[in-house]
């Protein structure tokens, strides 16, 4: 709070603007407080009269604007800047370049850095697949191996995946592990009309909060949706676990 003091009586002495890139924003939220930090530049005007403040948040994933509570996404409405995705072969070609620069000739088989690609591919982030890459040689030489083999790709999936898991689960409040415990319990096999009804009987909140919920627990990457088209109050959403349920330790 101290620095955010002297920055802001700084510009309104100076009469600067400030302007903030967040890249890759969303892992802000891992430390709890990304709502409390946007939602302060944004309205640093109000306490400091005459100071101008704006954001650049960078990131792979389309949907988090839905990551933030309300009363941030009313100061935050950001306009969109579309960036192209890597292909498939630009991947590919990438992670290839460090392979060729990190491990000797024949540490690492097509086979395996095809698979790598992929799953960095599905996943949309290229640090992904620099991590495997990382973690894979790391396997390998613990156990003694002059090669990357197969076992030791999965064994750093495994890994990468019950990390990922748990660093996020360390950014979720008290609700927000309520409604994704309630889903891991049912395996799953939830409608967002379903689980919305239960969560409100059991804790009293409201549908618009549930589904802030529900946004937030899909933007950070544990759960899935996707519309099945029945229900009586219209399309309702199949809520889908990303991960095997064993892996949401809560």
């Amino acid at each position: 709070r101290l620095v955010y003091t002297q920055i802001m009586s700084e510009l309104q002495k100076k009469g600067k603007s400030l302007v903030i890139a967040f890249d890759d924003i969303n892992y802000l939220f891992q430390t709890k407080h990304a709502n409390k930090v946007v939602y302060d530049i944004l309205r640093a005007y109000e306490e400091y009269p005459g100071v101008r403040t704006s954001i650049f948040a960078i990131l792979s994933d389309l949907e988090f604007k839905y990551a933030f509570d309300k009363n941030v996404n009313t100061v935050f409405i950001p306009q969109e800047i579309m960036f192209p995705l890597y292909t498939y072969n630009e991947i590919e070609n990438i992670l290839r370049d460090r392979v060729n620069a990190g491990f000797f000739p024949d540490v690492l088989s097509d086979d395996i850095l095809e698979q790598i690609a992929m799953y960095t591919l599905e996943n949309g982030d290229l640090r992904v697949g620099i991590n495997l890459l990382k973690s894979c040689g790391n396997i390998a030489e613990a156990s003694a191996s002059r090669e990357i083999t197969q076992e030791h790709f999965d064994e750093a999936v495994e890994s990468l995946v019950s990390v990922n898991v748990r660093e996020t689960l360390r950014s979720l409040s008290d609700d927000e592990k309520e409604v994704l415990k309630m889903i891991v319990d049912n395996d799953g096999n939830y409608t967002a009309i379903k689980l919305g009804d239960e969560y409100k009987q059991k804790t009293g909140s409201s549908y618009a909060s549930f589904n802030r919920i529900l946004d937030k627990l899909e933007f950070v990457r544990l759960v899935d949706t996707k519309y099945s088209g029945k229900g009586s109050r219209g399309n309702s959403r199949q809520i889908i676990l990303r991960f095997n349920p064993d892996d949401y330790n809560i």
